[in-house]
């Protein structure tokens, strides 16, 4: 199949009417669908007049009754600075002691107890440190607890204790 000019008229007027490129493709005849995009391309047609689309909005399926209804979320205005206030029911704040630790950057790890991938095993500290595409890559490697991935201060940075997270629940953050 060539692009004869008459073709190529019909291709543009077809695709100045608003068809879309398959429906050019059945119309032409002999052409595939990749085809007439690719011809669209090259002859740098732009835009069209019309479109194909219905002018009908589409109609959404109704909720069963079984399905709760969806919570409407209101925005009025910049809410980015907006305090969380919950009306009905006051959540006063536990004052908790927070337990410092020495960022993870800081935690120094003697060579002896750094450990390549093929060292570890369910004792160890599986806690990755720098890059992996880099040579200085390692793990903590120090003595883990048992069925416990990571040492005790990595434990302590990558999991977070189910009190603090019942308590943020129930404040309303997330």
């Amino acid at each position: 199949m060539s692009w004869t000019e008459e073709r190529v008229e019909l291709l543009k007027k077809l695709w100045t009417d608003g068809l879309s490129a398959s429906q050019i493709a059945a119309e032409l005849g002999g052409v595939t669908r990749n085809a007439v995009i690719g011809k669209v391309h090259r002859l740098g047609l732009s835009g069209r007049t019309k479109t194909t689309r219905p002018a009908a909005p589409r109609v959404r399926k109704a909720r069963s009754p079984s399905m709760p209804p969806r919570p409407v979320t209101r925005v009025i205005g910049n809410t980015a600075l907006k305090l969380n206030v919950v009306a009905e029911q006051q959540v006063e704040a536990e004052i908790v002691p927070v337990r410092t630790l020495a960022p993870v950057t800081e935690l120094f790890i003697p060579p002896e107890q750094r450990a390549t991938i093929l060292e570890l095993n369910e004792h160890t500290c599986k806690w990755p440190i720098g890059d992996p595409g880099h040579d200085d890559f390692y793990f903590c490697g120090r003595r883990s607890e048992s069925g416990v991935p990571y040492c005790e201060h990595h434990c302590s940075v990558a999991y977070q204790p189910a009190s603090d997270r019942k308590r943020s629940k129930a404040s309303g953050a997330n």
